[in-house]
């Protein structure tokens, strides 16, 4: 572990009331006592308690940068478990990333990304999941997710992971003492306790492992395309459920060429919606990408919109469309029916009788008809009606849910060795393999290529 010391820009880089550069490290405090001078010209930071702020300038040899306020925090009690200082400075770009030049000219280096989060995982102050919850706190989109994040930065997973681990390690030893001892140490009547411990931990996996999907889209947003054919209100919906005009909307067929994205929060619910190109046979070269990148966003989505207009009459497109979202869970908008109604009840059943998870909706995007309802029903489809937001532990990592899979599937196998009555060490290495995939969740049996694939994703001062 690299342990000099590190500064970067913790505040966003932009024009704002205050900024604050960060520098952690052995160096830290001795680094900016050189170019922090106090009012009366007298005070060292390297004299002061910890935890202290004091009000001074910030110098670059002798010309001033700016009047400032400096916090020192001396190891371990700091976010890295280093002496750190904080620089409290204006907000303006220019001078942040000037008394940023000046600290590094002293003696810092400019600090990767996520290498302060880093450190306080490397020096032990925080596992592997609770700094994955810094990221998801900073990211918060919405209630569950910014609340999701503080349970787990709190310990929720950690703690879970950690007692089922404890529970686990505890028969891996007795087994491998049994097999050392067999002479003092008997495994009479054990595979019935064994037993009752596997499908105890297992019965608790599954529960954090059904949390999964829900936690996920709840966290990141569902994943929501919108589809149909050329000038049926596509674009009109994404405008009326963003609230402004987003996408261009004309009579033109074919108006939407390349997807939009954009992130709508409903009564709670994100959705990441990209509204994409009609779907039609055309030679347009450039429609033709456009409507190539719809099918492939359909094939990736959480939920289909199906937008399909009812003024006009069904044709060989809807059918290609149906065909392609077949198993998808699928909302059908039929939009326009403030209009005449040309599309019978009929020819509609028999278009969408292909599709698995299917809900129905009649609106009006002009006239901002059946809104509440398409609300409602996505709520219906993922979350069983109701969005309950408790101190329930969630699991919103994809990591989290794979390395809990892999467990649930080792201790499944350890009941299976019991039934077929298998040597005791064939029990031993499922349960090894189960205390190891959860180890992953913590950080405790993960490569230097996961971690520091973690932390590339944070912000340069975090």
């Amino acid at each position: 572990m690299r342990t000099d010391t590190i500064a970067a820009i913790a505040t966003a880089v932009s024009d704002s009331g205050i900024g604050i550069i960060r520098v952690s490290g052995d160096g830290a405090i001795e680094n900016i006592d050189k170019i922090y001078r106090s009012k009366s010209g007298k005070k060292r930071l390297t004299d002061v308690r910890s935890h202290t702020i004091h009000y001074g300038f910030i110098y670059d040899g002798e010309e001033l940068i700016d009047e400032v306020m400096v916090l020192v925090m001396k190891a371990p009690n700091t976010y890295t478990k280093e002496d750190t200082v904080e620089i409290d400075c204006h907000g303006g770009i220019l001078v942040m990333r000037k008394i940023l030049e000046t600290v590094i000219k002293n003696g810092c280096r400019l600090a990767e990304a996520g290498e302060f989060t880093k450190r306080a995982f490397l020096n032990g102050r925080i596992d592997l999941s609770k700094a994955e919850a810094i990221m998801d706190l900073i990211h918060s989109k919405n209630e569950f997710a910014l609340k999701a994040s503080v349970q787990q930065l709190k310990g929720s997973v950690s703690n879970k992971v950690r007692s089922l681990r404890g529970d686990i390690l505890y028969e891996i030893a007795f087994i491998e003492s049994a097999l050392d001892d067999p002479e003092h140490i008997s495994l009479d009547g054990y595979c019935e306790k064994l037993e009752q411990m596997a499908l105890s931990v297992k019965k608790d996996l599954g529960k954090l492992i059904d949390t999964a999907d829900n936690g996920k889209l709840l966290k990141d947003g569902i994943h929501t395309v919108i589809v149909g054919k050329p000038n049926v209100g596509k674009s009109s919906l994404l405008n009326l459920l963003v609230g402004e005009e987003k996408a261009i909307v004309t009579s033109v067929a074919g108006t939407t060429r390349d997807a939009l994205e954009e992130y709508v929060k409903l009564n709670g619910i994100g959705l990441n919606i990209i509204d994409t190109a009609g779907i039609r046979d055309t030679k347009d070269e450039v429609e033709r990408i456009g409507v190539e990148r719809a099918r492939t966003y359909a094939n990736n989505a959480d939920l289909i919109i199906y937008v399909v207009d009812v003024s006009r009459k069904l044709d060989e497109n809807d059918r290609e469309i149906t065909k392609l979202i077949s198993d998808k869970k699928v909302i059908v908008l039929l939009n326009k029916t403030d209009l005449d109604q040309v599309v019978s009840d009929s020819e509609l059943m028999t278009l969408v009788s292909e599709i698995n998870h299917l809900r129905i909706i009649k609106t009006s995007t002009k006239k901002n008809i059946g809104i509440d309802e398409f609300e409602n029903v996505i709520k219906e489809m993922f979350f069983g009606g109701e969005i309950v937001v408790n101190d329930e532990i969630y699991i919103t990592s994809e990591r989290h849910k794979e390395a809990l899979l892999e467990a649930y599937e080792s201790m499944d196998l350890v009941l299976k060795s019991l039934a077929d009555d298998m040597p005791e060490d064939f029990y031993s290495i499922d349960l090894m393999s189960a205390y190891a995939a959860l180890g992953r969740i913590i950080g405790e049996e993960v490569g230097e290529d996961v971690v520091n694939e973690i932390f590339s994703k944070f912000c340069m001062g975090k």
